[in-house]
């Protein structure tokens, strides 16, 4: 496993960081028991990065996951928060749920942002500048799918770590091409920022190329990792051995894929504007996922009022 400095935020990372989003309640909603033996199998694997966000709902895992491993584990989480108050109980909740004085980075939660994400966040802004003079967190970060949203934050002087978005096939980007995104992600390494990868993989869509796909982005220059999803120990396995250096295998996948319940869905529409990648129409009054677009960042999932959107 390589470990890469982040920037200037003085933390060294494995390139391969655990992505907590697929296990919890938006995807998978594997058990506790279940999700904990799943990340620990992967801290004493070499990974020393967990990235996870409050609406995630699995910093219980987490907890229970670093604390038995008992080595050093960087974690990286977010926030919706828009308003200094609301992201003062964030670092709060977080604090206390994963049972750490200190989170080393945490990041405004903005994967629809645009250039204006400091302005239209500047109390939830203000609170992590406060938090990290403080000493409770470690670094300040973006996580987005924005081309516009890294650019800013490159010139964004009090910004630490951008997480953005990229892949092979560009999928995913709201606001621009692959290219754009690449040339984005360059400036913002030029300026000195940490920035790790999400979505190598595409939600899942480019499995059949995994190893074409890793490579491109592992290629991104700059880079100090790339957070991967896992929902059973055999997928870190495989990942482990891939980022290893060694011959990965066959991959074995726990089936990922967001459906609609159409007996319970009302029709309203909320899930197609929170969807970032238009991988949502309505088809007779219900709303339809197409596989090959989504992400399966369960963005829609939090929006719907009737839980009719579900993984299987």
């Amino acid at each position: 496993m390589e470990y890469r400095r982040l920037g200037r935020t003085g933390f060294k990372v494995s390139e391969l960081c655990f992505g907590a989003l697929p296990m919890g309640p938006r995807q998978k909603n594997l058990d506790v028991d279940t999700c904990t033996r799943i990340i620990k199998r992967a801290l004493e694997g070499g990974v020393n990065f967990i990235d996870t966000a409050q609406i995630y709902e699995t910093y219980e895992p987490i907890r229970r996951a670093i604390h038995a491993y008992g080595g050093e584990v960087i974690i990286a989480t977010k926030s919706a928060a828009v308003t200094y108050e609301d992201m003062e109980r964030a670092i709060q909740e977080a604090r206390e749920k994963l049972q750490l004085e200190y989170i080393h980075i945490f990041h405004l939660h903005a994967a629809r942002a645009t250039e204006r994400i400091f302005e239209e966040r500047a109390g939830a802004l203000r609170c992590l500048l406060d938090a990290r003079e403080k000493g409770i967190i470690g670094a300040v970060g973006i996580s987005t799918h924005g081309v516009a949203a890294v650019r800013k934050a490159a010139a964004e002087k009090e910004i630490d770590v951008v997480f953005p978005l990229v892949n092979i096939k560009g999928a995913g980007i709201i606001d621009g091409s692959r290219e754009e995104m690449l040339a984005a992600i360059a400036e913002a390494v030029a300026a000195g920022k940490g920035v790790y990868l999400m979505k190598a993989l595409a939600g899942g869509n480019l499995l059949d190329n995994y190893q074409e796909a890793m490579a491109f982005a592992r290629r991104v220059p700059g880079i100090a990792a790339i957070a991967v999803g896992m929902v059973s120990e055999a997928e870190v396995d495989y990942n482990l051995r891939y980022f290893n250096g060694e011959d990965p295998g066959i991959i074995q996948t726990a089936a990922k894929e967001f459906a609609v319940v159409e007996t319970v869905c009302a029709g309203d529409g909320a899930c197609l504007e929170a969807c970032t990648n238009d991988a949502i129409t309505m088809v007779n009054g219900k709303a339809r996922i197409n596989r090959a677009k989504c992400l399966l960042c369960g963005y829609c999932t939090e929006v719907c009022p009737q839980f009719a959107i579900r993984m299987i």
